[in-house]
Formats: C-alpha cells, sequence, structure tokens
C-alpha cells in the first residue's frame, strides 16, 4: 500500500487541485451568473456546465496524445489552458465573457490523461485501491472546496475564487515536474489498425460504462445548479451560510465511498452497488425539489452526495480494467467524453427547466432520468466477470502470450517488462485462471 502511494498521491493531488478549482466555484456559481449583466436561468445553467462542452470536445484528442507523445507534455498543455481560463474567468464583467473563461478552462482536459497514468504506475490487481486513494484525494478536495467557496466567495467575491484557481493550476505543474516518476516500460502486439478510436466501443461492457458516466455526471451538474439556488431563493439564505448544507453532505459522501469501494471490488458487486446508488439520487432530488422545510432539504443533499460518491471509486476503476493495454488513454478519454457531455447537458437542461419550470420540474426530469439509468444498470453483466493474473517471467514462458490471441476467453494481454510480468485479462465466465496458467506454463 505504501508503494501504490507514492506513485498515485503525486498524480492524485495534481488532478485534486484542478478539480478544486472546479469545485470551489460549483457552491456559488448558478446564483452569481444569474445576476452577471446579461445573465438569464439558462444561461447560469451554461455557466455551471459550459466548461463541460470543451472537456467533452478534447478529452479523447487529449487521451489519444498522451498515449503518442507521453503523460507529462500532455498534462502540462492542459494545466496551462485550464489557468489561462481561470484568468478571464476572474476579470468577467458581463455573462458572455465569465462562458467563455469557463469554456477555456475546460478545454484543458487532463481527467482521462491523468486516470492513464495511474493505470501505467499500478497493476489491474492494486487499481482499485490506487483509485480509492484518488477518489479520497479528490474527495478531500471537493469538501475542502465546498466550505471555502461559499465562505470566500460570500466575504470576498466570487472572482477571488478564480484567481485562487488559476494559482492551484500552477503548483500542479510544480508537482507535476518534481514528483511524478516516470511509467514503466510496456511492451504489448497490436496493429495500428487495432488502435484506432473506433476500438474501443467494440466492448459492450465498455460502452455500458460509458453511458453511466453520461448519467452520473448530468446528475451531479443539475443538482450543483439547484442547491444554491433553492438555498438562496426559498430559504433566504446567503452564500456564507451554505457550508452548513454542504459539510454534512460532504462528510457522509466520503464516509460512502469506503463501502462501495469493498462491495464493488472485493465482491464483485459493482452493479448493485450503482443500483443502490441511484436510488439516493432519485431520493435526493424529490426531497430538494419539493421539500418546504431547510431541515428536508438538507437531507436531500447528503442523499446526494452519499449517491454520487458511491460511484466514485468504481467508474474508472472499471473502464481501465474493462480496456485494453493499448487503449487506456483513449478509452477513459472517450469515458471522461461521456461524462463531460452529461455535465454540459446536465447544467443547460437544468438551468431551462428551472426557468420555466421551477425546481419541481427539474426534480421530475432526474426522476425520470433515473428509471432509465436503472434499467440500463440492471441490464449489464457485473464487472466482477472480468478478471486478471499476473505471472513472472522466471516461471511462465513469455514467447507463448501471441498464442493466447486464440484462447476462448482472453480480452488483452502484456508484458510489464520493468516489474518482468506477463499480465492476462480475461472473462472468468468463459475460461479459468488454470487453463492460461498451464497454457503458458515453461515445459
Amino acid at each position: 500500500m505504501k508503494e501504490i502511494f507514492r506513485k498515485v498521491l503525486p498524480l492524485s493531488l495534481i488532478v485534486a487541485l484542478r478539480f478544486f478549482g472546479l469545485f470551489i466555484v460549483l457552491s456559488v456559481l448558478s446564483q452569481y451568473a444569474l445576476e452577471l449583466p446579461g445573465g438569464t436561468a439558462f444561461l447560469a445553467g451554461i455557466a455551471v456546465g459550459g466548461y463541460a462542452l470543451t472537456q467533452a470536445v478534447l478529452q479523447v484528442p487529449f487521451g489519444v496524445l498522451s498515449d503518442r507523445i507521453g503523460r507529462k507534455k500532455t498534462l502540462l498543455l492542459g494545466l496551462l489552458i485550464f489557468a489561462a481560463g481561470s484568468v478571464i474567468c476572474a476579470i468577467a464583467d458581463n455573462i458572455y465573457l465569465l462562458l467563455l473563461g469557463r469554456f477555456l478552462q475546460g478545454a484543458g482536459a487532463i481527467g482521462s490523461v491523468v486516470t492513464a497514468m495511474i493505470a501505467d504506475h499500478v497493476r489491474e490487481d492494486q487499481r482499485a485501491h490506487a483509485m480509492a486513494v484518488m477518489g479520497m484525494t479528490i474527495a478531500m478536495s471537493f469538501a475542502a472546496a465546498m466550505i471555502i467557496g461559499p465562505l470566500v466567495g460570500g466575504f470576498y467575491s466570487v472572482s477571488a475564487l478564480f484567481w485562487l484557481t488559476a494559482v492551484l493550476a500552477i503548483l500542479a505543474l510544480a508537482i507535476l515536474f518534481t514528483a511524478v516518476p516516470e511509467p514503466p516500460q510496456i511492451v504489448h502486439s497490436y496493429s495500428e489498425e487495432e488502435a484506432k478510436i473506433k476500438h474501443v466501443f467494440k466492448d459492450k461492457d465498455l460502452v455500458r460504462m460509458y453511458v453511466t458516466f453520461l448519467f452520473h455526471s448530468s446528475t451531479m451538474a443539475i443538482a450543483f445548479f439547484l442547491i444554491p439556488l433553492v438555498m438562496k431563493q426559498k430559504f433566504g439564505m446567503g452564500p456564507e451560510d451554505y457550508w452548513k448544507v454542504y459539510l454534512p453532505a460532504v462528510v457522509f459522501g466520503i464516509v460512502a465511498m469506503g463501502p462501495a469501494a469493498v462491495f464493488g471490488e472485493k465482491y464483485g458487486k459493482g452493479k448493485e452497488v450503482f443500483l443502490v446508488s441511484i436510488g439516493f439520487i432519485a431520493a435526493s432530488f424529490a426531497l430538494m425539489g419539493w421539500s418546504d422545510s431547510i431541515f428536508w432539504f438538507a437531507v436531500g443533499a447528503v442523499f446526494f452526495f452519499i449517491g454520487f460518491n458511491m460511484f466514485e471509486p468504481l467508474l474508472q476503476s472499471f473502464v481501465s480494467k474493462f480496456a485494453k493495454v493499448h487503449q487506456k488513454g483513449a478509452a477513459l478519454g472517450v469515458a471522461n467524453t461521456f461524462a463531460y457531455v452529461g455535465i454540459f447537458l446536465g447544467g443547460a437542461i437544468g438551468g431551462w427547466l428551472y426557468q420555466h419550470f421551477g425546481a419541481g420540474g427539474v426534480s421530475a426530469f432526474v426522476l425520470v432520468v433515473s428509471l432509465f439509468w436503472a434499467a440500463w444498470i440492471y441490464s449489464m453483466r457485473s464487472p466482477g466477470v472480468r478478471d486478471n493474473i499476473f505471472l513472472p517471467f522466471a516461471e511462465y514462458d513469455r514467447t507463448k502470450v501471441e498464442g493466447l490471441k486464440m484462447v476462448n476467453g482472453v480480452t488483452d494481454f502484456y508484458l510489464n517488462q520493468t516489474e518482468e510480468i506477463i499480465v492476462v485479462k480475461f472473462d472468468n465466465e468463459i475460461v479459468s485462471e488454470e487453463v492460461i496458467r498451464t497454457f503458458l506454463a515453461k515445459q
């Protein structure tokens, strides 16, 4: 576990600093955007989710670019773009300049690159722990942002939050070039044709995960659009008091991540965890949209954070598990593209619905989406059917690995030259671990 922390923590800090910069404004942004010259509820929704549009467009190109020129160079480019967008948001004096800055923030689309880099450094059987470390780091940045954002935004200005975001992007760059180790050497045998983007859509399990990313992130954008507006307009709370709702919600959300990771990874109950999470999210919007009591509204916010965070330690892990080694950057790029499309659509649709039908209309929409989402998850195979084995060069014949292409049920294999192991991914409903070990055994 100590080795995992050494490899993963610097990268987790980079992505946590970037997400902190995004999270810190979410708790106050919809109300702030609504009050800018030219602001409407619809444009405020775009401001909340607008960065995700450019994230969606550029997520796959950044993932592919990282596979070709290296992760560090791609992260450098993305962080510089993100910092520039933060500065524009800080100086914005109307809704349209704010939207421009938000779009530019999103253009630094490094989420899939960081996740792919973590997957490079960590073995498959340790990846759930690594993703949990990253998830917990992000969760802590999220918790801090939910407290600091309303306080700084309330007592100073939202512009100050964007200036802070730009500074944190530069700090992330310093961590990148001083603390992040180089990835191990990986050798695989796939043709140029097999490495094309279209191949990450051939695996049905991957496609189901992509759509799950879409639903998951869209509800997040809708929640962060709705929560501050309802607290301000319905319950008369000022931004400096928002933390009273956000703090318990974040605490319960962080606590929920542990059991979700254990049941999803250790016991292979990922599908069941997802269904329970959707139930919490549906209940949360029912309470937040129709409750006349600040107490029950706050309970709804707690339910949302529990449901949302239960997904966190599993989503990225399952995508990296399903993807082939030469496709990790591209597959995670596609997954994050779906996520950011969801954020943009959630912000835009949430803003439009609120403008025309109020909080109740927003909640009714999410309840309908939740039904479709639950049906989609219910029909998927359990991620636990995908398994991995790690075979040392000293005990197994690496010259036989090409023959694994002919073994039904083997989904991927590669040589980790740095750790001197053969890594084989397989479907345990089709082929057993013993068959693979026997196939690769030295004579």
